[in-house]
């Protein structure tokens, strides 16, 4: 087949340059590629372009097109609406196709559909390409007689089973049409907003976070990953929400390593894969119950707003409230915990979570975000809905000593051992001293009131 003058390679969740699909098919398509992110503002006016995850992505962007440099080419750099940047600078330099990732929320697809209407009515094509974001697209396994799996553990098994893509090179050459025009790359240094600890982004740093940890720390990860003290997970799910990292190149890695921690690992991007293909088959569970409950939610704003603070007067869960602020990150057993005492103890809708969790993450993706606040909440995949995380046995299990909450709660750093955990316990004048809140709520009213709730007066909850 003769080779067009020029094709786009729409970059979308997929900032890199190895083990791109979308790229390769690109170059592979036409003698000059147009790289082309556009700045969407359609996520802007849906709340979603947020500072911590604006400051990472403008690191992921320069360090793209730096490696676009090296090769020859740069990284063309719009901004506006989607659909409309695309379909100009496809008409700019000729070309006749448009190579993007396939996504799964609602918006994605939208945007897609959208972006293929206006392509074909002007003569071109849209070329989307699967297992880009994802290890395995999200159709690729299904159970028989149904569209998605529910479950997560017959899930695995089938995925488990499924061949992966082989891992692509990086090109070594990249041509771009000179005369493409190209707003600057964004620099994290223009975003105000953004929290101080926030990690460094882009496809050279996740290349080199991911080969420190894969050694010792992935070989020690199936027995450390839960202990909040010891931050022995890998980090590297802001790179695979960005695509500055490829599912499918750790997963073939990962392997290609062994061991009990390699397993855990992929595992984890296998819940990954599972979120995201239960979200492409039901798009509406990222604002809707998957599974309702009858739920009455409360909202109390006084509360909410100690939640949201790191003041509910249980270390534990303060401590990963404070983590999210200061990072844009929090430690996924802390993820599950200050989730539970939001939705179960307080009894709040897990909607108002997921979206102060949106507006801290830089991790902050749709299907994992809304389907795991959905898992905990009882709303969504959970096979045990109505279990319930108590905060002072997590603390005994996954911070014995309390050092993952000093760490964040320094108006506590001054007591030793597990006492940290039940300040309230402490003496009066002791206790006194401490600029520290009495808990909101005591853990078997919480407990109560939640069960009532869902209609399951003298039931017991599943506790952890």
């Amino acid at each position: 087949m003769t080779k067009a003058t020029a094709s786009v390679a729409l970059f979308t969740a997929d900032l890199r340059l190895h083990d791109n699909p979308v790229l390769r098919a690109a170059l592979d398509s036409a003698h000059e590629v147009v790289p082309l992110f556009v700045l969407d503002t359609g996520v802007h006016a849906a709340g979603y372009d947020v500072p911590n995850r604006r400051a990472f992505l403008a690191d992921c962007l320069r360090d793209l097109d730096a490696g676009l440099r090296e090769r020859g080419g740069r990284l063309i750099v719009r901004e506006g609406d989607v659909v409309r940047e695309v379909c100009a600078a496809a008409s700019e330099c000729g070309a006749r196709q448009v190579h993007m990732a396939g996504d799964v929320s609602l918006y994605a697809q939208r945007r897609e559909e959208r972006l293929r209407h206006a392509l074909e009515a002007d003569g071109r094509q849209l070329r989307v390409h699967d297992a880009v974001v994802t290890a395995l697209p999200p159709g690729e396994v299904t159970p028989a007689g149904g569209d998605h799996f529910a479950v997560f553990t017959p899930y695995f098994r089938r995925w488990t089973s499924a061949g992966l893509r082989g891992v692509i090179r990086a090109p070594r050459t990249v041509r771009v049409p000179e005369d493409a025009a190209s707003l600057p790359v964004p620099s994290r240094e223009d975003t105000p907003g953004v929290s101080p600890g926030v990690a460094a982004g882009g496809e050279s740093e996740g290349r080199a976070r991911f080969a420190a940890w894969n050694g010792r720390p992935m070989k020690d990860y199936a027995d450390r990953h839960d202990d909040l003290a010891a931050d022995a997970t890998s980090r590297l799910s802001p790179h695979l929400h960005f695509g500055t990292l490829s599912a499918v190149e750790l997963v073939h890695r990962a392997r290609r390593t062994g061991g009990d921690g390699a397993e855990a690992f992929v595992r984890q991007l296998a819940w990954r894969d599972f979120h995201h293909q239960v979200l492409a088959a039901r798009p509406r569970a990222s604002s809707g119950d998957y599974r309702p409950r009858g739920d009455r939610w409360r909202h109390d704003e006084d509360e909410i707003a100690a939640w949201r603070d790191g003041r509910t007067g249980y270390p534990l869960v303060d401590a990963a409230m404070r983590q999210l602020r200061h990072e844009g990150w929090m430690h996924n057993r802390a993820r599950l915990l200050t989730a539970s005492f939001l939705t179960k103890t307080l009894y709040v809708d897990w909607r108002v979570g997921a979206r102060h969790f949106l507006d801290l993450l830089v991790d902050g993706d749709v299907a994992n975000n809304q389907l795991n606040w959905q898992w905990v909440a009882g709303t969504g995949n959970d096979t045990r809905p109505n279990r319930v995380l108590n905060p002072l046995t997590q603390a005994r299990r996954f911070d014995p000593d309390g050092t993952y909450v000093r760490r964040w709660l320094p108006e506590l750093a001054e007591l030793r051992g597990p006492s940290v955990h039940q300040p309230w316990k402490l003496p009066g004048r002791e206790r006194a001293r401490l600029d520290y809140p009495e808990p909101l709520v005591e853990l078997s009213a919480g407990a109560d009131r939640f069960l009532r709730a869902r209609g399951l007066e003298g039931r017991s909850t599943r506790t952890g």
